[in-house]
């Protein structure tokens, strides 16, 4: 027995090394800067590259907008399904379709956030800061132990209140890849109370309809990109996530849904050389290819779309490890 024992271990060392080498390897090729945490919550294993190194977020601190907006609902401040009204002075250009259509235009919250999160609207996502309150979303995501994530301000409009001194490095947010991680943990975990707490009758149902919009997130040329490659309309996707650009950035954070049990990824690349708008750009192959390693090394049998209960989260989470800023390794991998 003693034997096995070892041996088991031997090969679980050796397999973690190999993934190690193999993440260094494929970010040293890339012709920028890439950081990286991804963590199976079942097993408990890690991985990372510099994962506390400051960041941009561009799009990806949509998610903080998400976990703040689960914290008013959860206080009855606010309700998915109450109107919010989108007008002209709000509509900015970018990604998203709000900012070509007529206002006046009523939308509940649930579709402002959903629209935030599937193709990444600027103009729900001012809409969402507006209502929620900005300073509100940044004291949300302080509560819940994260020291150097932030959001700035709302997207393409002049800033209303003095800036701290590293908002032109970091233009919208910014983040480090494990405490961006830290949140889609706690959205897939639904461990919504900030003081761990046990959970509200409500929290599963709110929980399910986050998931629910980044299982349908559009942009899947990142870390889904070689990992979930047939039709998913009948049995929905195995992955959510969410994603942000700017011309020297790609970075996603994605929750898994592996055989092996879920998987959350946050990977970003910055200084990119190559900035294409296309779904070729070198920094989302680059993306790719660290999912395709991990979930290869971790999963060897690939995805498992019924590995979470995305209608009902709760329900599997006395089987899956408890993890969040706080019990983390700090440092797996340099």
């Amino acid at each position: 027995m003693v034997v096995l024992f070892v041996v088991a271990v031997g090969a679980q060392t050796s397999g973690q090394s190999s993934l190690d080498a193999q993440l260094k390897t494929i970010a040293a090729a890339h012709h920028g800067k890439v950081t990286l945490y991804a963590h199976n919550l079942k097993a408990g294993q890690t991985v990372s590259l510099a994962p506390d190194e400051p960041v941009q977020t561009a799009s990806v601190i949509k998610l903080a907008i998400l976990l703040d907006a689960a914290e008013q609902i959860r206080a009855g401040k606010a309700s998915l399904d109450e109107l919010l009204t989108l007008t002209k002075p709000n509509q900015v250009s970018g990604s998203g379709v709000l900012g070509i259509l007529d206002t006046p235009l009523p939308l509940t919250l649930r579709d402002t956030l959903t629209l935030m999160v599937v193709v990444s609207d600027n103009t729900a996502t001012n809409l969402a800061i507006d209502r929620l309150g900005l300073s509100h979303i940044n004291h949300t995501i302080e509560q819940a132990g994260l020291k150097d994530t932030w959001l700035y301000k709302k997207i393409m409009v002049p800033a209303t209140e003095p800036m701290p001194a590293d908002q032109p490095k970091f233009g919208l947010g910014k983040t480090t890849a494990r405490e961006m991680a830290a949140i889609m943990e706690r959205l897939a975990t639904c461990r919504l109370a900030l003081d761990d707490s046990p959970p509200l009758p409500g929290d599963s149902k709110l929980c399910a309809s986050i998931l629910h919009m980044l299982r349908n997130q559009q942009d899947r040329d990142s870390l889904p990109r070689y990992l979930e490659t047939l039709d998913t309309s009948e049995t929905g996707s195995a992955i959510g996530n969410k994603t942000g650009a700017l011309n020297q950035v790609r970075n996603d954070i994605a929750l898994i849904a592996s055989k092996s049990g879920p998987i959350v990824i946050a990977a970003f690349t910055q200084e990119n050389q190559d900035q294409r708008w296309t779904g070729d750009n070198e920094a989302e192959q680059t993306l790719g290819k660290l999912g395709r390693a991990i979930v290869d090394a971790w999963s060897p049998t690939g995805l498992g779309v019924t590995q979470i209960n995305w209608d009902d989260p709760l329900a599997a989470t006395a089987n899956t490890k408890k993890a969040g800023p706080s019990d983390t390794p700090k440092k797996t991998q340099p």
